[in-house]
């Protein structure tokens, strides 16, 4: 089994910073990918940022210039530097990680964490 859990999440105004922490634990063989989804009241989860084992990222365009996405691979940790946050940037932020485990079979898996609140005030 593979545990995510995230840590970060908070309530900041308009204009301010957070970083969220996604750290993975378990059985785990390796890791091909690591990201962030997002999901505000009535709206689809949304891929928000995502970085790839080879240190590819991709971003939604909403979010370009403003937030950041990088890996620790020896820590499995992925972190998400969000800056200059706007009251749209509100909601659960979810971590989600693709992740190859050995046993019984070498596969690869999708994972979820258990969602952290981030509320941008006006």
């Amino acid at each position: 089994q593979v545990q995510l859990v995230e840590s970060g999440g908070g309530l900041v105004q308009s204009g301010g910073s957070l970083r969220l922490s996604c750290a993975a634990s378990g059985t785990i063989f390796s890791i091909n990918f690591m990201g962030w989804y997002r999901q505000a009241p009535g709206k689809e989860r949304e891929l928000v940022a995502g970085i790839t084992s080879g240190g590819n990222t991709n971003y939604a365009d909403s979010v370009k210039g403003r937030f950041t996405v990088s890996a620790d691979n020896a820590k499995n940790t992925v972190y998400l530097q969000m800056n200059s946050l706007k009251p749209e940037d509100t909601a659960v932020y979810y971590c989600n990680a693709k992740v190859v485990v050995s046993r019984p079979i070498l596969r690869e898996y999708n994972y979820w964490g258990q969602g952290t609140q981030v509320t941008v005030s006006s």
